[in-house]
C-alpha cells in the first residue's frame, strides 16, 4: 500500500516546505495539504522537487471566518468563482492534480442550484485537474451542505464532468454512514481519492470503531491502487503517531 500524508494535521507546526521535507523523511508515498496559500508556491513546488513526492491535492478556501466553503451559496458566485481560480493557478504552480471544492454551509435548491452551477465552472475552468467533493459528517460540520456520499454521487450525476469525483473519507462516511467496504465497492468508479482516521475521535488510525488493518488492504484488493490520504489529528508530535505506517504497509 501507498500513503500520502495530510499535511493540514501531520506535521502541521512546521512551515509547508518543511513538513513536505518531513513526510519524506518519515517513508510517505506523496503529500495533500488543505489552504498553502499564504506559502509562495515556488516554494513548495521546490520542496516538491526536492523530495520526488507528488501533491495530490488542496482546498478552496474557507471564505470568511465562520464559513466552510463557498460553492453552495447563493450570491456568493463571485466569491466561489475567484477562489476556485485561485486553487486552480495555485495548484498548476505546484504541479498538483486535484482539488476539494468546498460547498459550505447552505440547504436548500437555491443552494443545490448554485453548487452544481460552480462545479460546473470548476470542472471546465481546469479540465486537466480533478475536482472532488467531499461529504463532512453533521457532527464535525453541522450545516455542512453535503453530508453523505448518496448525496455526492447524486450531484456527480447531475454535473457529468469527467473531472468531478468523490473524495471517500472514511472518517466522515464512517461518522455518517459506516458500511465502509460496500459503500467503497459501489462507489469506486466516481472516487478520486481516500482518506482516513480514526473514528470517533479522528485521531491516528490505531485505535477505535474501524479496524484500518482490515479496510485498508480490502480498499486495495477492491481495486484501489493510488496513495491513501492519512488525514489525522495527530495529538501531539506527528512522528510518535506513525507506528501504523508499516504496519499497514
Amino acid at each position: 500500500m501507498k500513503f500520502s500524508a495530510n499535511l493540514g494535521f501531520l506535521w502541521a507546526d512546521l512551515p509547508l516546505p518543511e513538513a513536505i521535507r518531513a513526510a519524506k523523511a518519515a517513508g510517505f508515498d506523496a503529500v495533500e495539504c488543505h489552504w498553502p496559500y499564504d506559502v509562495p508556491p515556488a516554494d513548495v513546488a521546490a520542496a516538491l522537487a526536492e523530495t520526488g513526492l507528488p501533491m495530490l491535492g488542496l482546498n478552496t478556501r474557507r471564505g470568511a471566518p465562520g464559513e466552510n466553503g463557498l460553492l453552495a451559496l447563493p450570491g456568493r458566485e463571485a466569491d466561489a468563482r475567484a477562489a476556485i481560480e485561485e486553487a486552480i493557478a495555485y495548484a498548476r504552480a505546484i504541479q498538483c492534480g486535484a482539488i476539494h471544492v468546498m460547498a459550505g454551509f447552505a440547504s436548500g435548491p437555491d443552494a443545490a442550484r448554485t453548487y452544481r452551477d460552480n462545479l460546473a465552472f470548476a470542472c471546465a475552468a481546469a479540465p486537466e485537474i480533478t475536482m472532488m467533493i467531499e461529504p463532512l459528517n453533521r457532527h464535525d460540520a453541522p450545516g455542512y451542505f453535503l453530508t453523505t456520499t448518496a448525496e455526492a454521487a447524486a450531484v456527480i450525476g447531475d454535473v457529468a464532468a469527467p473531472n468531478l469525483k468523490l473524495m471517500f473519507d472514511c472518517y466522515h462516511v464512517g461518522r455518517m454512514e459506516g458500511d465502509i467496504t460496500t459503500r467503497f465497492a459501489a462507489l469506486l468508479p466516481l472516487i478520486g481519492h481516500v482518506q482516513f482516521a480514526a473514528v470517533p475521535d479522528r485521531g491516528a488510525p490505531d485505535h477505535g470503531e474501524l479496524d484500518f488493518g482490515f479496510i485498508l488492504p480490502e480498499l486495495v484488493r477492491l481495486g484501489w491502487d493510488r496513495p491513501l490520504g492519512a488525514e489525522y489529528k495527530p495529538g501531539g508530535e506527528t512522528g510518535a503517531t506513525l507506528g501504523w505506517l508499516e504496519r499497514f504497509r
